[in-house]
């Protein structure tokens, strides 16, 4: 009888956009549940578990990303609420970062153009294309943000969107130890390289240590954001590269 139940459950999913939701959820759930059993260990990040189990959940289901995103694509507008929300512990961090504009303001500046201009070279050195280069470029943008630019600068948008996430699990998953490695101690500054690095995954993981450390995170996630579509494609046509 549970298999029938099961069977007949499987079949109203797998014609419904609920599928892509349904799994989505449990995936993270699944994610989450082993982060915590791991004591919070970064290298279980539960955005890195879930995209690892919904890989191999389409793969051998051969359901299509379309078929699938028809029910996920819920899930990907609650990113703009989210992301809105993050006033909320900016504003509670408002004294702090009036006191710190002016560093700020550098920070975003060097961080942006040493991120972006980090990765081209090496990937020049390397050999790769332009195309590849100005795929690389805005990598440490979130999404929408870094495909609007990699499209604008030459670059590939589906690739940008690939690197952009592999940068932010990188940044969530080494972050810390890093910060531990170099003894940082002040939240703020490490919210901020952690937001200029890894966008929103990199921020996720800054909540989940400190929030004063997410709201600086999301803030300099913000404004990089920015700053890269405002000066990347002005210093790539500047140095002959556009």
């Amino acid at each position: 009888m549970a298999d029938a139940d099961l069977a007949t459950l499987w079949v109203y999913l797998s014609a419904s956009p609920l599928l892509g939701l349904t799994i989505t959820l449990i995936a993270y759930s699944l994610g989450h549940r082993l982060y915590l059993y791991a004591n919070c260990n970064p290298l279980l990040n539960p955005v890195v578990t879930a995209i690892a189990v919904l890989i191999a959940f389409l793969q051998v289901t051969g359901v299509s990303y379309a078929a699938y995103f028809e029910g996920a694509q819920f899930v990907h507008f609650l990113l703009g609420p989210a992301t809105v929300a993050l006033a909320v512990p900016l504003y509670q961090q408002c004294a702090k970062i009036r006191k710190r504009l002016l560093p700020l303001a550098i920070t975003m500046v060097v961080g942006v153009i040493t991120g972006a201009g980090s990765s081209v070279g090496i990937a020049w050195m390397l050999g790769a294309s332009l195309e590849t280069q100005m795929s690389l470029a805005p990598k440490s943008v979130t999404t929408p943000v870094a495909m609007g630019i990699s499209e604008h600068i030459g670059g590939l948008p589906s690739l940008t969107a690939v690197l952009v996430v592999a940068t932010g699990i990188i940044g969530a998953v080494i972050g810390t130890t890093l910060f531990r490695l170099m003894r940082i101690k002040d939240e703020a500054v490490k919210g901020v390289a952690m937001g200029i690095a890894s966008h929103g995954i990199g921020t996720a993981r800054a909540f989940q240590v400190n929030k004063e450390m997410g709201a600086f995170s999301g803030l300099a996630m913000a404004l990089s954001a920015f700053v890269s579509a405002v000066l990347l494609p002005w210093l790539l046509h500047m140095t002959g590269l556009l």
